[in-house]
């Protein structure tokens, strides 16, 4: 049996739990991810091919790492149009791996967290552009009380909810403050949109990193890392995944000055009108949709690099994470001053 060990369990303890469920067999396990992310595991037992997620070992801050919300949201959608790994089973009680856990099922494909799609042709990279809309589309056509999720989340008034919360965190930071930062969270209430009462199972962290491609076609058969998931308005997810044209290749594999033309990958306008094109009729994408992702991404940074200093972080490169912080304010600000376009390229 193999055990890594940077484990934060004793593989043993997995082994003696998977035999009471389908009987004795070989066990290999392998950690795979890292970051802020739920601990996630490779688990090969007998002929099974799984991926464990579990809570991770030690306090952790109320609400935060919810696999039993991940788990009931894969249960809900494997019977949909919406590609997603199949459940297996959930196990709540803290033994026998210190935290809960759950297992889906290991499909192979590809990831790609580079969006430049290195080693693709410019039509192959056009092909997975579009297949990342169409799977959006499917997920955001779900509706939530049709699959039993219609308390998931809280329905209406999502965008004013969410500049509330990402505003209050960013309030009770103790890091200096970022001034375009300021601007943006002072914008944004006065800039949101009516509500038109559109509903629907809102990811939170719709990006490439975060699809499973068909090993041949351009095509998504698992959506990955539903932590961040909820009740909420499709175009909270479209305009996250509009990021992608305005970070550079270095803040998380963007494409921001790149080729697009060149490499073959869809303005951000092309991309727009393909997942409207698959989805079900709804508003369309509007500039506060795009400043509003990135001021919460930018908020999210501040409070990764507050935890670094305070000693608390996941991951060992979360300190580098401040200066992004302000890169992203200042790209929101721009877009406000209309010193930067924010839907065409």
């Amino acid at each position: 049996m193999a055990q890594p060990s940077n484990a934060d369990f004793d593989p043993a303890a997995l082994k003696a739990f998977l035999s009471n469920r389908f009987g004795d067999a070989a066990m290999t396990l392998e950690r795979i991810g890292g970051g802020q992310s739920n601990p996630t595991y490779f688990v090969d037992y007998g002929a099974h091919r799984m991926v464990l997620r579990k809570k991770p070992a030690g306090p952790i801050l109320r609400g935060a790492h919810a696999v039993d919300r991940e788990f009931r949201v894969l249960e809900a959608l494997a019977p949909t149009d919406v590609p997603v790994p199949g459940p297996v089973l959930y196990h709540d009680g803290v033994e026998p791996l210190g935290t809960p856990f759950y297992l889906m099922e290991r499909l192979d494909g590809r990831v790609f967290h580079d969006c430049s799609l290195p080693g693709l042709s410019p039509a192959q990279r056009r092909g997975i552009y579009f297949g990342m809309a169409e799977a959006m589309a499917k997920l955001h056509a779900v509706r939530p009380d049709e699959v039993g999720l219609g308390d998931y989340g809280r329905p209406g008034n999502y965008f004013e909810r969410q500049i509330g919360r990402w505003t209050r965190q960013l309030r009770e930071s103790p890091s200096d403050r970022i001034p375009a930062l300021e601007v943006v969270a002072d914008w944004l209430p006065q800039h949101l949109p009516a509500d038109d009462g559109r509903v629907a199972i809102a990811h939170g962290d719709f990006r490439l990193g975060n699809l499973l491609f068909h090993p041949g076609k351009p095509e998504v058969i698992g959506i990955l890392d539903w932590e961040l998931s909820t009740i909420g308005h499709p175009l909270a997810d479209l305009g996250f995944c509009s990021m992608t044209w305005h970070s550079t290749p270095g803040e998380y594999g963007g494409i921001l000055g790149l080729d697009h033309a060149a490499l073959g990958i869809p303005s951000q306008r092309e991309f727009l009108d393909h997942y409207f094109a698959h989805a079900v009729p709804t508003a369309p994408l509007e500039r506060f949709h795009l400043v509003f992702s990135l001021f919460r991404f930018a908020v999210i940074f501040v409070g990764i690099a507050d935890r670094a200093r305070a000693g608390s972080a996941a991951s060992a490169d979360a300190a580098g994470k401040w200066p992004l912080a302000g890169r992203f304010a200042v790209r929101a600000q721009e877009i406000i001053q209309g010193a930067r376009p924010w839907s065409g390229s």
